[in-house]
C-alpha cells in the first residue's frame, strides 16, 4: 500500500510538539518552518508514521542507519533479548561477550576478508568518533600530526573531526578554535581527470602528512562517485610517503553501494575503516577498524585506556550490531540492491531534471535549484538534500523498497516539479 497524498503537513500535533520543542532545544538544531517538520511515532519495513498519523515513504533510511528496513524483526529480538539479560557494563574494565564477538565479526570482515590478517577493533559510538579515533591511530603509528582529506567530504562535528572536514559551512565558526592540521584535496566526479590531484598530491610535504582521509564514494557532499584508480592512487602515494590511508564507509558501509564496503568496487584497502550507521541498525554504535600492523602502535593497556568513553561497547548496541552482520553478509541483499539502484537511477533519468550520479541505493538528482523537501513531504514522501548548496536531492531507502514504491516516488517527484 503506497501513502496517500496529504494535505496539512506539518499536522496539528506535529505543529504543537515544534512549538514546544522551540521553547526546550538549542535553536540551532531542529530546523522548525511553516512547513517543516514532521515528528515521527513509528516506523515498518519503508514505512514511517507521524504523530497526526500521516504515512511517509523513506527514502532517507534514517541518515542511512536502517538499511535493513525500520523495525526489523531480528534486531529487536536481539536488542529486547541482550536487554533483558543485562542493559548497561564496562566496555573497557569489565566487557561482555557480545563485545568480543563483534570485535572479531568485525576483524574478519574487513581485514580478514580482505588480507587474510584480522584486523583490531576500537569501538565508539557515533560516527565522528570513529573518524577521531582513527586520527589518533594515525598519529600515533606514523608520528606525524597533519592529515588531508577532501573538499565537501564529511567526517563528523566533534572537534576532532572537524579539523579534517573540509566543508567550510561546518568548519568555519569554530576556524579560529581548530588546530591547523588539514591538507584540502579536490574529489573527483566520475568523469574527471586524476590529473588535478596528482599535482595537489606533489604539493604535498609527506613529512608532515599522517594519513588520507577519504569517503570511497561522497555522501554529503553530492553523492559523488570518482573515477576508476582514484583510491589506487590515494594507496600508492601513502605507501610511497609512509602515511596510512583511511577509509570513511561511515555512509558507505554494509552494503549501501551494492558491495559490503564501497572500497571493494576497486579492490583496494585501507590501513584504517571507519563503520558506523547501519552496523546496528538503530542503536548509537561504530567502529574503526585497522590492520594489526597499523593497530600496534597504541600501547599495551595498562588499566587506562587512551581512548574509551562510558558506553563503549555497549550489550544491547554489540548484540544488535552481531544481528545486522549476519543479515548483511548476504549475496542476495546485494544483488537486490544493485538492481534496485540501476532501476531508480534509470528512472530518474528518463524524468530528466537534472544529472543522476551514484551507486547502488546511495543515488543524487543533482538540481539547479534547491531540493524541494517541503513539497515532497505534502506527498508523503522523506528525503534529504546534499552538496554544497543542498540542490542533490538524497535517496537513500531502506535495502526492501520495491519497485512499485519506487515507480510511485517518482510520479510524486516529476509531479512536485511540475507544479512549480
Amino acid at each position: 500500500m503506497l501513502p496517500e497524498l496529504v494535505t496539512e503537513i506539518p499536522g496539528p500535533r506535529s505543529r504543537e510538539l515544534a512549538k514546544r520543542l522551540r521553547g526546550a532545544e538549542s535553536r540551532n538544531v531542529t530546523y522548525c518552518d511553516a512547513g517543516w517538520p514532521v515528528f515521527w511515532k513509528r516506523a515498518k519495513g519503508v514505512n514511517v508514521w507521524d504523530e497526526d498519523g500521516n504515512r511517509f515513504l523513506d527514502f532517507t533510511s534514517a541518515f542511512g542507519v536502517t538499511g535493513l528496513g525500520h523495525g526489523r524483526k531480528e534486531l529487536l529480538e536481539a536488542m529486547a533479548s541482550q536487554a533483558e539479560d543485562l542493559l548497561h557494563g564496562m566496555g573497557d574494565v569489565h566487557p561482555t561477550a557480545r563485545k568480543v564477538e563483534l570485535c572479531e565479526r568485525l576483524a574478519e570482515l574487513t581485514f580478514g576478508r580482505w588480507t587474510g590478517t584480522p584486523g583490531r577493533v576500537l569501538l565508539v559510538n557515533s560516527g565522528f568518533e570513529a573518524v577521531e579515533a582513527a586520527m589518533k591511530t594515525a598519529r600515533l603509528a606514523t608520528g606525524r600530526r597533519g592529515i588531508a582529506a577532501f573538499e565537501y567530504g564529511y567526517h563528523g562535528l566533534g572537534y576532532g573531526a572537524l579539523t579534517a572536514t573540509a566543508y567550510d559551512k561546518f568548519r568555519a565558526p569554530f576556524s579560529d578554535q581548530l588546530a591547523d592540521l588539514l591538507e584540502p584535496l579536490p574529489y573527483p566526479g566520475e568523469d574527471d581527470s586524476l590529473d588535478a590531484l596528482r599535482k595537489k598530491l606533489s604539493d604535498l610535504e609527506p613529512k608532515k602528512i599522517g594519513a588520507i582521509l577519504v569517503e570511497p564514494i561522497q555522501g554529503r557532499g553530492g553523492k559523488i562517485v570518482p573515477p576508476l584508480g582514484f583510491l589506487s592512487l590515494l594507496r600508492e602515494w601513502c605507501d610511497q610517503h609512509g602515511a596510512l590511508l583511511i577509509f570513511d564507509e561511515i555512509y558507505t558501509g554494509f552494503n549501501r553501494t551494492g558491495t559490503l564496503f564501497a572500497c571493494e568496487e576497486e579492490g583496494v584497502w585501507p590501513d584504517l575503516i571507519c563503520v558506523g550507521k547501519a552496523l546496528s541498525g538503530g542503536f548509537p554504535i561504530s567502529a574503526c577498524v585497522g590492520s594489526e600492523a597499523v593497530m600496534e602502535a597504541w600501547p599495551e593497556s595498562r588499566g587506562e585506556a587512551l581512548h574509551t568513553s562510558t558506553f563503549l561497547g555497549h550489550p544491547v548496541g554489540c548484540a544488535m550490531s552481531l544481528a545486522a552482520l549476519e543479515l548483511h553478509d548476504s549475496d542476495e541483499l546485494r544483488e537486490r540492491i544493485r538492481d534496485s539502484g540501476a532501476y531508480l537511477a534509470a528512472g530518474l533519468r528518463d524524468l530528466k531534471l537534472g544529472p543522476v550520479r551514484g551507486r547502488g541505493l546511495m543515488i543524487g538528482l543533482e538540481l539547479s535549484e534547491g531540493a524541494p523537501l517541503a513539497g515532497l513531504l505534502k506527498k508523503g514522501l522523506l528525503f534529504l538534500a546534499d552538496g554544497p548548496d543542498g540542490n542533490v536531492l538524497s535517496f537513500t531507502p531502506p535495502f526492501e523498497i520495491q519497485h512499485q514504491e519506487i515507480d510511485h516516488a517518482l510520479a510524486m517527484v516529476a509531479r512536485c516539479f511540475a507544479e512549480g
